[in-house]
């Protein structure tokens, strides 16, 4: 059975940091790429980051690109999304996806998901 697990979401103020985890099992971690998205209320929901299986690539949304950094721990099956300089518009449920496709950063049908996590920025 696959899972999906997120955390590390909280409360921080503008201008602080946090960093997700995403914790991975039922499938072989190295096969899939995996993203982070997010939804805010009255939102469409965003891609936020992606990173590849095969050579690390990754993706940023523009809104992002700059303060958030993706990465992959293949021994722990597990990906993290270190986000810094953290704004009061990132405030929204961040999601952890996989599979889903890079380059860009897209879910596809059939992808497994999380239950999300709260990240909000106070101003």
């Amino acid at each position: 059975e696959v899972q999906v697990v997120e955390s590390g979401g909280g409360l921080v103020q503008a201008g602080g940091s946090l960093r997700l985890s995403c914790a991975t099992s039922g499938f072989t971690f190295g096969d899939w790429s995996i993203g982070w998205f997010r939804q805010a209320p009255g939102k469409e929901r965003e891609g936020v980051s992606c990173i590849s299986s095969s050579d690390g690539t990754t993706y940023y949304a523009d809104s992002v690109r700059g303060r958030f950094t993706i990465s992959r721990d293949n021994a722990k099956n597990t990906v993290y999304l270190q986000m810094n300089s953290l704004k009061p518009e990132d405030t929204a449920v961040y999601h952890c996806a996989a599979p889903v496709v890079v380059p860009g950063c897209y879910t596809i049908p059939g992808d497994y998901w999380g239950q999300g996590t709260q990240v909000t920025v106070s101003s």
